[in-house]
């Protein structure tokens, strides 16, 4: 059945990624980013954001509010989806539920957690009011329902099938992004020792991402960054191109798993990613993909697969198989959590002991 849904989220990003996955899955979906309706001047961002963590969006939920109702007035919706929008807030959520017969928010990163501060306090606030909220961490779900939503439906992260699909690339491409073992992220405290000491080691690391030189061991860290974060097409050459990709986690994020866990099989590189409950389940070690628990065993790790093409490939091909098969990709994912729905499938119980749709 195709639905009728307004998506509010950034209109970039796995967030627009996702938008339009539902429109490969048959939806008509209408794209509104709240955040757009503030200033878009850099500098203005900027502070925004840091605001934003540092005390909250509720001082923004008034003007948005205006501005959302009035771009949607008179429309109805089958499905309201935010996409882990900070800016709804307790009274914009009741008032969205007047143009759609489903609420639902999904949210990829730690709405309980305190790596972001202050950021998703005025979501915290709302969920009440969603029908349905779709988690990626197990944790999530207790803490979901102690807030008062009333369905919980818990995911794995997800990439897309075709910004993530594997590019045909040039000879000079391949040249250009080549590289032996590569980390795609931001850098965060955690992060910085563990690069450090993978190049003591002698690990041969590209490093991409955003923040890296406020790390205390920029001085060594620097040696193996190429630039800031990668993003469409740059990021997945980077990914195809490396003979092994780390996936690392946020520790305050409380990741055991992340977006890359899923992107970096499907493009067709080897996750070589810290040893989890999530990535034991998504993946079998050795055969499709490689973990860690140690700085020195990930350089372990590293140097044994750079030494063994066959294996990398193996590994690799294997990997992507087990994304595809299990459905590790945005449309399957989509397409359960709209299953969840109320009137949708009836959920069973996980072992947090609540109720809630289990779609792992």
């Amino acid at each position: 059945m195709s639905l009728n849904i307004l998506y509010l989220g950034p209109d970039y990003g796995t967030s627009r990624h996702r938008a339009v996955a539902l429109r490969r899955l048959g939806h008509r979906v209408e794209l509104i980013d709240p955040w757009a309706f503030l200033p878009q001047q850099t500098f203005i961002k900027k502070v925004i954001g840091k605001l934003t963590y540092e005390i909250g969006p509720a001082w923004m939920e008034p003007y948005v509010r205006r501005r959302l109702l009035a771009a949607i007035k008179g429309k109805r919706f089958d499905v309201i989806w935010s996409d882990q929008c900070g800016l709804i807030g307790p009274n914009t959520a009741p008032a969205l539920k007047e143009h759609g017969r489903w609420v639902l928010s999904y949210v990829v990163d730690d709405p309980f957690g305190p790596r972001d501060k202050k950021r998703f306090s005025l979501f915290r606030k709302s969920i009440r009011h969603f029908d349905l909220m779709a988690v990626v961490r197990r944790p999530n779900v207790k803490e979901a329902y102690a807030l008062g939503v009333p369905k919980v439906v818990l995911v794995l992260r997800s990439a897309d099938e075709i910004a993530h699909a594997p590019l045909d690339l040039t000879s000079e491409e391949k040249a250009r992004w080549a590289s032996e073992v590569t980390f795609i992220g931001t850098w965060m405290p955690e992060r910085g020792p563990f690069i450090a000491e993978l190049m003591r080691l002698g690990v041969p690391i590209a490093l991409y991402g955003d923040r890296w030189h406020k790390a205390p061991e920029w001085p060594v860290i620097k040696k193996a960054w190429r630039g800031p974060g990668l993003v469409g097409d740059a990021y997945v050459k980077a990914i195809q191109t490396t003979k092994v990709s780390l996936g690392l986690l946020s520790k305050d994020n409380r990741d055991l798993h992340t977006t890359r866990s899923a992107e970096i099989p499907y493009i067709g590189s080897v996750l070589c990613a810290e040893r989890t409950e999530e990535h034991l389940y998504m993946y079998q070690e050795n055969e499709e993909a490689v973990f860690w628990s140690t700085a020195e065993e990930c350089a372990e790790k590293c140097f044994a697969l750079l030494a063994d093409e066959e294996r990398r490939n193996r590994i690799a091909k294997a990997g992507r198989r087990r994304c595809m098969n299990s459905g590790y990709l945005n449309e399957p994912v989509m397409r359960r959590i709209l299953d969840a729905l109320p009137d949708g499938n009836s959920g069973m119980t996980d072992n947090t002991g609540l109720k809630t749709t289990m779609v792992l």
